[in-house]
């Protein structure tokens, strides 16, 4: 018996070992390449949005600016502080990098356990993770420390405040990017990501937890945007206070690190928002577990990756329209809006699953909270202007 199972061991690992492999060369090759490609509509993006061209001088339309770009960070001059801590400025990008590639290990980017896929296609590095969530949001957290000891190695005052920033802004914002996605969890009865993904399949285009959970929705889209520094939470490098930021002393492939680990953050960011809130790889009629035409899986696999599109560009388009909140704004935003209403977010799904009532009433209940948090939170801001000073009574007081 012993021996029989040892051949089935050796007999089972090397396919496995090889699907593996498989899979984080292609995530990783796709992902180095989408986001070069992303960059350059960004920037199209915000060109389109500002009333000018943008890139257009490499290539038709400029469609070879990424090669450029990659060309200028391999070659530029790379430079170190003389006192700077070369181990730790040098290993930061690094882990910044690692840190939001390994998150993605567990993020499905195409359909899992349907019928029809090839065998070499798994769409999954690690599957079967049963406390995916978790350890996304373990990981995710970690990144913080490349900030940190990039911003802290640099041995630049610049550097070092948004190092404390951004380490301000990732405790914050943590507590109600992990509260919010406690309803599903709670919904669904598993930290599984594949098995929260086939619920909302097998369910249909109305059991989307987005219809019982837009509030949670709202909360962590709102907290992941905060977590990867885009704009308007991009306190910790914002050019008009600091310089640069943490990255002020980054040049070359250094500073193109930071920005790929940033941009791989959005795309984990987009991917789990789909797959938890929007059904993933699901859509009604084409799309479903009970496909079975030839092609299924890739019509699958493209409806994902087009509703993954859709909340990059969404992305984009907030960073060009929403103006820098101030750091106390930042605070604020979070300690007093996003984390009451996650927690009472919560103990609304408690209590309906603790009653046995309609979960959807989930949906009506969420909103009410919204609508009741943006009332509270006028009041207060009227109560406040009627307190503060008008400004004959400011220069009044200034001058006695």
């Amino acid at each position: 018996m012993p021996d029989k199972r040892m051949d089935i061991i050796l007999e089972y690992i090397p396919q496995k070992l090889f699907i593996t492999l498989v899979a984080i060369v292609a995530a990783v090759g796709a992902m180095l390449g989408v986001i070069s490609y992303l960059i350059l509509l960004e920037r199209k993006l915000s060109a389109w949005m500002q009333d000018r061209r943008g890139p257009n001088r490499v290539g038709p339309m400029g469609i070879f600016q990424p090669f450029a770009d990659g060309a200028k960070f391999l070659l530029k001059e790379d430079v170190i502080p003389a006192n700077a801590d070369k181990v730790l400025f040098l290993a930061a990008p690094g882990i910044g990098l690692l840190t939001t590639m390994l998150a993605f290990a567990v993020v499905p980017y195409g359909p899992v356990g349907v019928e029809g896929v090839p065998w070499f296609l798994r769409f999954i590095i690690a599957p079967n993770i049963d406390i995916g969530i978790v350890f996304i949001f373990a990981v995710t957290s970690l990144a913080v420390y490349g900030v940190i000891l990039g911003g802290w190695a640099s041995n630049n005052k610049y550097s070092a405040l948004g190092s404390l920033r951004a380490s301000a802004q990732v405790i914050s914002y943590e507590i109600p990017l992990g509260m919010s996605v406690l309803g599903i969890a709670l919904l669904g009865s598993t930290l599984d990501i594949e098995k929260i993904l086939t619920q909302q399949a097998t369910g249909g285009f109305w059991n989307w937890y987005f219809w019982t959970q837009p509030l949670a929705c709202l909360i962590f889209f709102t907290s992941a945007m905060a977590e990867a520094n885009r704009l308007p939470f991009d306190l910790s490098e914002c050019e008009q206070e600091l310089v640069g930021g943490f990255h002020t002393e980054y040049s070359a492939m250094k500073f193109a690190l930071f920005f790929l680990g940033e941009y791989t953050h959005v795309i984990t960011t987009s991917f789990l928002t789909v797959i938890l809130f929007f059904g993933g790889w699901h859509f009604s009629w084409i799309a479903t577990p009970e496909s079975t035409y030839t092609g299924a899986w890739i019509v699958m696999l493209m409806v994902l990756l087009t509703k993954v599109f859709v909340v990059i560009v969404l992305i984009m388009l907030l960073r060009w329209t929403i103006p820098r909140f101030r750091f106390d704004q930042l605070m604020n935003l979070s300690w007093k809006a996003l984390i009451p209403l996650s927690l009472a977010n919560m103990l609304a799904v408690m209590t309906v699953l603790q009653f046995g009532w309609d979960r959807w009433l989930l949906g009506p209940i969420s909103i009410g909270l919204f609508v009741i948090a943006g009332v509270i939170s006028v009041g207060f801001k009227r109560a406040e202007l009627r307190h503060r000073p008008s400004a004959v009574e400011l220069s009044h007081h200034l001058v006695t």
